[in-house]
């Protein structure tokens, strides 16, 4: 059993009687629990009620691996033993409450960001990175990992105040509830709502592409420049983000947040039905379609090509959907199938090649 003041300590890491409970049922209330904040190549930094500690997997642990998911990622609970009083071993990873995770389009591995989180800050700058599309993948993969979004519109310095109120609205518009908070390290805008809105113990991972300045709203949180940034110019905004690896940081009022890798790809993974839950409109819509399985792109009698067609749907959030739906149903698929529409494609490639040399005079 935990005693009280490590306890104490352990809840200020965000443990609680989700992991508690999975803890006992799996039989580890003999090992330690910690918290993964750091994760490098082959090797991890755990804080505990004791302390911070390099931390490695066992052997076994590597060899009954079958995917990226097996491996411990940042926000991870995990069962661990003190071999000695400087490192420690991970046995085991306490089942995940969120996960937060990706996959790049080349390539079939999905990438976890980050675990066990709370709230997702999905920050954009209001100048060159704004992308509505872009914040839709995002939600999407917030919506599957069953995490709530909130939005940071950052570099608000850059743009008058009647045109952040436009981009607000903008979003508002095309995303129902969503909690929006514009910020600026110049000026300050927006800090004290941000520190006000992270709570004692909650977990916040902040997701973004590469220059919006995470790190440096990050930095602004904890009071000092603890995570190394490139220079931003405060006419451009523009900034390269030099984080190259996830990690936690604690803040003065017990919040938790994690910085992240700048994103250049968003691809969903295996989110089919986040894009079903993030498109709940064009959901609805295709109720009245004519046709059970329509695909909503050619079909006469589509009431979702109606709406669009009508201006009741908007058309950059239809194409959107369209869009995000096929890169969902193809992650979804196996490998075999993927292998057959693969090679289904090379035979339709190959014969119109012979077709158009029979053309040939």
């Amino acid at each position: 059993m935990i005693n009280e003041n490590a306890k104490i300590e352990l809840e200020s890491l965000g443990y609680n009687d989700f992991f508690e409970s999975n803890r006992a049922s799996l039989g580890l209330m003999e090992y330690s629990v910690a918290r993964v904040i750091a994760e490098h190549k082959e090797l991890y930094k755990i804080k505990s009620a004791n302390g911070e500690y390099p931390a490695k997997i066992t052997g076994k642990q590597i060899f009954n691996a079958k995917k990226r998911e097996d491996y411990p990622a940042v926000g991870d609970w995990v069962a661990i033993s003190m071999p000695d009083e400087e490192t420690a071993v991970i046995y085991k990873i306490l089942p995940r409450k969120t996960i937060l995770s990706k996959k790049y389009d080349n390539k079939q591995d999905i990438q976890i960001i980050a675990t066990n989180i709370d709230i997702v800050f999905i920050v954009e700058s209001v100048d060159r990175d704004y992308n509505l599309n872009r914040l839709e993948r995002y939600l999407v993969l917030a919506d599957e990992g069953k995490i709530k979004p909130a939005v940071i519109l950052n570099k608000a310095d850059l743009i008058s105040e009647e045109e952040l109120n436009l981009k607000i609205n903008e979003i508002k518009n095309r995303f129902d509830n969503i909690d929006i908070i514009p910020t600026s390290i110049i000026t300050e805008q927006g800090l004290k709502e941000l520190v006000n809105y992270i709570e004692k113990g909650k977990t916040y991972c902040f997701i973004g592409s590469s220059g919006v300045g995470k790190s440096s709203l990050i930095n602004k949180l904890l009071g000092k420049n603890e995570i190394k940034t490139s220079e931003i110019g405060r006419r451009t905004g523009k900034g390269k983000h030099t984080t190259t690896t996830r990690e936690m940081y604690f803040l003065e009022n017990g919040g938790i947040v994690i910085d992240n890798p700048g994103t250049r790809e968003v691809g969903i993974a295996d989110s089919n039905k986040g894009v079903e839950n993030v498109f709940d409109e064009i959901i609805a819509l295709s109720e009245n379609c004519r046709y059970a399985d329509c695909t909503h792109t050619h079909e006469s009698g589509c009431a979702v090509l109606k709406a669009v067609d009508t201006k009741i749907l908007d058309k950059n959030k239809y194409e959107n959907y369209v869009k995000l739906k096929k890169e969902a149903e193809h992650y979804e698929m196996t490998d075999i199938e993927k292998r057959g529409k693969d090679r289904k494609f090379g035979k339709f490639i190959k014969k119109s090649l012979e077709d158009l040399k029979k053309l040939e005079p």
